[in-house]
Protein backbone atom coordinates (compact mmCIF):
# COMPACT_ATOMS: atom_id res chain seq x y z
CA UNK A 1 0.00 0.00 0.00
CA UNK A 2 1.10 3.08 -0.98
CA UNK A 3 0.28 6.85 1.44
CA UNK A 4 -1.15 9.32 -0.72
CA UNK A 5 -2.77 12.58 -0.77
CA UNK A 6 -5.87 13.79 -2.46
CA UNK A 7 -8.29 16.60 -2.86
CA UNK A 8 -11.18 16.34 -4.60
CA UNK A 9 -13.72 19.59 -4.88
CA UNK A 10 -17.24 18.74 -6.20
CA UNK A 11 -19.89 21.08 -7.82
CA UNK A 12 -23.57 18.97 -7.31
CA UNK A 13 -25.11 20.26 -10.66
CA UNK A 14 -28.52 18.75 -10.81
CA UNK A 15 -30.09 19.18 -7.00
CA UNK A 16 -32.60 21.78 -7.57
CA UNK A 17 -34.04 19.75 -11.45
CA UNK A 18 -34.01 16.60 -8.73
CA UNK A 19 -36.37 18.42 -5.88
CA UNK A 20 -38.43 19.82 -7.93
CA UNK A 21 -39.03 15.93 -9.34
CA UNK A 22 -39.61 14.78 -5.85
CA UNK A 23 -36.28 13.01 -5.60
CA UNK A 24 -34.24 13.30 -2.88
CA UNK A 25 -31.44 15.66 -2.59
CA UNK A 26 -30.32 15.08 1.29
CA UNK A 27 -27.12 14.11 1.97
CA UNK A 28 -25.63 14.94 -1.71
CA UNK A 29 -28.11 12.33 -3.42
CA UNK A 30 -26.99 14.11 -7.49
CA UNK A 31 -24.93 14.05 -10.14
CA UNK A 32 -21.47 15.89 -10.01
CA UNK A 33 -18.64 17.02 -11.47
CA UNK A 34 -15.00 17.31 -9.82
CA UNK A 35 -11.30 17.80 -10.39
CA UNK A 36 -9.64 14.84 -8.13
CA UNK A 37 -6.18 15.82 -7.61
CA UNK A 38 -3.71 13.52 -6.06
CA UNK A 39 -0.18 13.25 -4.99
CA UNK A 40 1.59 10.19 -4.33
CA UNK A 41 4.97 10.99 -1.86
CA UNK A 42 7.52 8.75 -2.17
CA UNK A 43 7.85 8.82 1.64
CA UNK A 44 7.40 4.90 2.36
CA UNK A 45 5.53 2.29 1.17
CA UNK A 46 3.18 -0.11 3.81
CA UNK A 47 3.68 -3.99 3.10
CA UNK A 48 5.85 -6.83 3.23
CA UNK A 49 7.69 -5.64 0.50
CA UNK A 50 11.56 -6.17 -0.41
CA UNK A 51 13.69 -2.58 0.66
CA UNK A 52 14.37 -2.07 -3.76
CA UNK A 53 10.83 -1.49 -4.40
CA UNK A 54 10.47 2.10 -5.02
CA UNK A 55 7.09 4.42 -5.38
CA UNK A 56 7.89 7.35 -7.75
CA UNK A 57 7.02 10.81 -7.03
CA UNK A 58 3.55 11.42 -8.73
CA UNK A 59 0.63 13.66 -9.51
CA UNK A 60 -2.34 13.07 -11.03
CA UNK A 61 -5.37 15.50 -12.38
CA UNK A 62 -8.39 14.34 -13.59
CA UNK A 63 -12.19 15.58 -14.08
CA UNK A 64 -14.82 13.18 -13.61
CA UNK A 65 -18.37 12.93 -13.55
CA UNK A 66 -20.43 10.85 -11.23
CA UNK A 67 -23.60 10.29 -9.25
CA UNK A 68 -24.31 9.53 -5.56
CA UNK A 69 -27.47 7.81 -4.24
CA UNK A 70 -28.78 7.05 -0.62
CA UNK A 71 -30.61 3.74 -0.76
CA UNK A 72 -33.94 3.87 0.49
CA UNK A 73 -34.46 5.54 3.51
CA UNK A 74 -31.06 4.35 5.10
CA UNK A 75 -27.99 6.02 5.49
CA UNK A 76 -26.23 3.54 3.20
CA UNK A 77 -24.82 5.21 -0.31
CA UNK A 78 -23.07 4.79 -3.14
CA UNK A 79 -21.02 6.50 -5.86
CA UNK A 80 -20.08 5.91 -9.35
CA UNK A 81 -17.55 7.82 -11.03
CA UNK A 82 -15.46 8.52 -14.29
CA UNK A 83 -12.77 10.14 -15.58
CA UNK A 84 -9.51 10.57 -18.10
CA UNK A 85 -7.02 13.31 -16.85
CA UNK A 86 -3.19 13.80 -16.66
CA UNK A 87 -0.34 12.53 -14.53
CA UNK A 88 3.08 12.81 -14.26
CA UNK A 89 6.33 12.05 -12.27
CA UNK A 90 8.25 14.80 -10.52
CA UNK A 91 11.45 13.71 -9.34
CA UNK A 92 14.21 13.89 -11.87
CA UNK A 93 15.28 10.16 -10.14
CA UNK A 94 12.54 9.11 -11.35
CA UNK A 95 12.63 10.40 -14.83
CA UNK A 96 15.63 8.58 -15.29
CA UNK A 97 14.34 4.87 -14.08
CA UNK A 98 11.02 4.80 -16.07
CA UNK A 99 10.45 5.39 -19.82
CA UNK A 100 6.55 6.89 -19.24
CA UNK A 101 6.52 9.66 -16.72
CA UNK A 102 3.76 11.40 -17.89
CA UNK A 103 0.49 11.05 -19.81
CA UNK A 104 -3.18 9.61 -19.65
CA UNK A 105 -4.84 8.80 -16.60
CA UNK A 106 -8.34 6.77 -16.52
CA UNK A 107 -10.13 6.73 -12.88
CA UNK A 108 -13.38 4.69 -12.71
CA UNK A 109 -14.28 4.62 -8.81
CA UNK A 110 -17.35 2.47 -7.23
CA UNK A 111 -17.52 3.18 -3.60
CA UNK A 112 -20.24 2.13 -1.05
CA UNK A 113 -20.58 4.09 2.38
CA UNK A 114 -22.64 5.27 5.56
CA UNK A 115 -23.46 9.00 6.36
CA UNK A 116 -23.41 9.50 10.51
Amino acid sequence: MVPSISVEPRWYYNLNKRSVKGRKTSKNSGNFVTIATEYYPNLFVIGNLPDHIHVPNQISIIPKWGIRRHIGSTNINYELGIGIGYFTYLGEEDKRYYSNTEGAALDLHLRIGYTF
